[in-house]
């Protein structure tokens, strides 16, 4: 009878713990494969099949480009459609109005979102639970409802100019619809969730420890927030901005709906190069150049966020 606990102690291991066992040795390599391979089907392969299109030239066929090898293999690549986008002055001027437009909008978006993110991250109790439940609200209602609901509150007989007119302060109506003031509004409202979420989160963290220590010290409540919250929440500054920054970019509901004819961006300009001049090799080059222009803040915070955790260590 002894000899049958050194019998099954001697005997394989079951394969759910042979698999348990795999895991806790690979779980960092699975992880990170996992993400590889997402933004590998998801970013690069597509990518790919971009920067091949803007290499070739239009045609009028169906794909409306040419193959990237013609007849015996032989490489069918030019760089026209870059120098094309590059050199025309329309195209130059767009790149500019949307990184003005996303600029702006994403320092609107700052401006409002940290004081709501410390009154957020202050709150107590049921209160905090309450005020995150607000921030995340508006993700319960279509995005293209929301902005079509700005339409009507700025048009010419709307909800704001009427009630304007209707208390004396304006005698006929302020156009407000179809300007650069209602795009910076519809960006700035659309994507505020976005970066109250990450500021929330980084002064969170902080807990009230330092600013009560920084008090003991003599620190008023401005000196104690610039020189001790400010740059503990630069992280969630830096992340809460390219969330916005990004995706304003690109954006092409907003400055259809409420811009007007010179609010051109990035997102409109590309809509009509694909669908309605057909010319998709000149609408890859502008959106292969408009993807070079992002990675470079995103690269830019992974410099400063090595830059932190170096001087955090």
């Amino acid at each position: 009878m002894s000899a049958a606990p050194a019998e099954m102690a001697g005997t394989p291991r079951s394969g759910i713990g042979s698999i348990g066992d795999f895991l806790d040795r690979n779980w960092k390599r699975i992880v990170v494969g996992t993400a590889l391979l997402w933004l590998t089907l998801f970013f690069l392969l597509p990518f790919l099949m971009v920067m091949k299109i803007s290499l070739a030239d239009p045609i009028i066929a169906s794909p409306p480009y040419t193959p990237f090898f013609g007849a015996g293999g032989k490489l069918q690549a030019t760089l026209d459609n870059f120098r094309y986008v590059l050199g025309d002055g329309l195209y130059a001027y767009t790149y500019l109005n949307s990184l003005k437009l996303a600029t702006t909008s994403t320092i609107l978006c700052l401006l409002i979102g940290y004081p709501m993110a410390y009154g957020i991250a202050r709150a107590k109790g049921h209160k905090r639970v309450i005020l995150l439940f607000f921030v995340v609200l508006p993700f319960w209602t279509s995005f293209l409802l929301r902005v079509y609901s700005w339409m009507g509150l700025l048009g010419n007989h709307g909800l704001i100019n009427g009630l304007l007119m209707h208390f004396g302060l304006v005698d006929h109506p302020i156009k407000l619809l179809y300007t650069d003031f209602a795009v910076y509004l519809g960006i700035t409202y659309s994507y505020l969730p976005f970066i109250i979420l990450p500021l929330y989160a980084s002064i969170e963290r902080l807990g009230d420890t330092l600013n009560e220590a920084a008090a003991d010290l003599g620190a008023g409540p401005v000196r104690t927030f610039i020189d001790i919250t400010l740059p503990m929440t630069a992280p969630g500054i830096l992340a809460g901005s390219l969330l916005v920054f990004i995706p304003a970019m690109g954006e092409y509901v907003i400055p259809t709906l409420l811009g007007g004819p010179d609010s051109l961006m990035i997102g409109r300009v590309l809509y009509d190069e694909f669908f309605f001049n057909r010319d998709w090799p000149a609408a890859s080059a502008v959106a292969v150049i408009l993807l070079l222009m992002l990675i470079a803040p995103i690269v830019w915070f992974q410099h400063l966020n090595g830059k932190s955790q170096e001087a955090d260590q």
